[in-house]
């Protein structure tokens, strides 16, 4: 799978997704500080990041800040990127299945690499499933 991985900061846990993703066979595109680019701030970082999905230049991305928050924030001002924070397998899990998110954020702040693993996991092996969404987002009558 084609990916573009992004972050405004270098540190253990984005090394050991890079090397984790690389190691599953995924062909990735690094932006931000990862690319060791000048352009290392994370508003700019997740809207480069959202163009690049929702123009389908890569099948998905994975991005990094501090607390997830602000570069999630960012991939979603593209039409067609739908970032998802997930700090957990199965919110990644249902951001896929039910919001059809095509771009996982994560917080460097706390998440551990296992965890990351797990999360990244979860997040490539599900699907959207439009019949769940329906179901899980039916008003009360």
């Amino acid at each position: 799978m084609k990916l573009i991985v992004a972050s405004d900061e270098r540190t253990r846990l984005t090394d050991f997704v890079v090397e984790y993703l690389k190691s599953q066979g995924h062909e990735l595109i690094l932006r931000g500080i990862l690319a060791q680019s000048s352009n290392d701030r994370w508003v700019e970082i997740g809207k480069e990041v959202g163009m690049m999905v929702a123009e389908r230049k890569v099948e998905a991305g994975i991005v990094f800040c501090w607390s997830g928050t602000g570069i999630c924030m960012a991939a979603n001002r593209v039409k067609g990127a739908r970032a998802a924070l997930c700090w957990t397998p199965e919110i990644a899990r249902l951001a896929r299945k039910w919001d059809d998110a095509n771009i996982l954020c994560m917080a460097l702040v706390n998440t551990k690499e296992e965890a990351a693993k797990e999360i990244i996991d979860a997040f490539f092996s599900s699907e959207f499933n439009e019949e769940g969404f329906n179901e899980a987002h039916k008003l009360d009558e």
